[in-house]
């Protein structure tokens, strides 16, 4: 069983280190876009044919992809600063939260609205019109776990129910991010 302080710690930290990842990964630009490209380099011998040509295959995000990738980025943004603090206040705690503590009482207000705020945004932008399946299929996921994790915190649930929820909400952001990176675009 994991405390109250490491299962918060683990949700923001792995919002971040998923965006931060995703953020640090290199994408290759060139000055103009030249699909059609022969080698020039490549010498040319009297008579020899010529030099093979290729098409590039692009990786152009779509619109909608980077339209949406950005809203829920904001969205899960939101929802794990809001929700650190709620983290931070019932840490070390198990699976017995003092809903009566005035910081976690506070705490856990804050952290469900921006879950609820955060949850309508990501479902807002799975939404987006001409979304692939791919990508507004994970954010649905992540909006519906995001309300299950602010319905244990309204109900006074457990420190096991939240650590299951947050895990949950954890693998959602994930395979958000990893739909949007193969759309060609970041959450």
């Amino acid at each position: 069983m994991r405390s109250s302080h490491a299962w918060g710690l683990a949700l923001a930290s792995s919002l971040t280190v998923v965006g931060i990842g995703l953020a640090a990964v290199p994408i290759a630009s060139a000055d103009t876009p030249d699909t059609d490209q022969t080698d020039s380099a490549t010498p040319q011998m009297p008579g020899a044919a010529p030099p093979q040509r290729f098409t590039a295959v692009t990786t152009d995000e779509s619109p909608a992809a980077a339209t949406a990738c950005k809203q829920f980025s904001t969205a899960m943004n939101y929802a794990a600063t809001n929700y650190e603090d709620f983290a931070y206040a019932t840490a070390g705690t198990g699976d017995l939260v003092n809903y009566n503590d005035p910081n976690v009482s506070d705490s856990n207000v804050v952290g469900r609205t921006a879950l609820r705020e955060a949850a309508a945004v990501a479902l807002s932008a799975s939404t987006t019109p001409g979304l692939a399946p791919e990508v507004s299929g994970p954010m649905q996921s992540w909006s519906l776990n995001a309300a299950k994790l602010l319905v244990i915190m309204g109900v006074r649930g457990g420190g096991d129910a939240l650590n299951s929820a947050a895990t949950e909400l954890n693998t959602q952001s994930h395979d958000v991010q990893l739909a949007c990176a193969a759309a060609g675009t970041r959450a």
